[in-house]
């Protein structure tokens, strides 16, 4: 068993991105865990997410970087806003009830984490990889979105980042070369 949820909230360089994976420690989600703990890389180290110094979060969650830590303040602030927002989001989910009748020991999370490069603000980076790691976690569980959503959306909806809507490609060829 595993659940994909994502989230994207904020604005500006320090808008939080999150895709999530929650699934059984015996499973898929929870050898990619393992791997991730295990085989770093340079500039895209995992970090296991700490509510504070020496206190993981249940259940235990891995936190992967998106984008290359260039630099000492990358760094931070994926060691800092990011981890303690990600661990806190994951600890108050689970007060609230959120995992509902799933055992927390039986299951890891894997959150891909986005940090702009230009990011700056440490309050705005928490707060948005906080609002976006809930968000994620609560569509995962609600096996959001449904099929209908989705087509209805499909459509509709304006891609975040890119900032504009796709009109639907009806007819081919979708390319026209002159």
């Amino acid at each position: 068993m595993y659940l994909v949820g994502e989230a994207l909230i904020g604005e500006g360089a320090e808008l939080a991105h999150i895709d999530l994976l929650l699934g059984n420690k015996e499973g898929p989600v929870g050898s990619a865990f393992a791997n991730a703990v295990s085989q770093l890389s340079v500039g895209h180290t995992p970090l296991l997410a700490v509510v504070r110094p020496n206190l993981l979060t249940k259940p235990a969650t891995v936190v992967i970087p998106k984008v290359t830590l260039k630099g000492m303040e990358q760094v931070n602030e994926m060691f800092g806003p990011v981890q303690a927002a990600v661990a806190k989001a994951v600890a108050d989910s689970l007060e609230e009830g959120v995992f509902c009748d799933v055992d927390i020991e039986d299951i890891v999370i894997l959150a891909s984490a986005f940090v702009h490069p230009d990011a700056r603000d440490y309050n705005r980076i928490y707060r948005y990889n906080y609002g976006a790691t809930k968000l994620a976690l609560r569509r995962a569980l609600d096996k959001f979105p449904d099929t209908k959503t989705l087509v209805y959306e499909k459509d509709r909806a304006a891609h975040g980042i890119m900032g504009f809507k796709v009109q639907r490609l009806w007819d081919p060829p979708y390319l026209q070369v002159a």
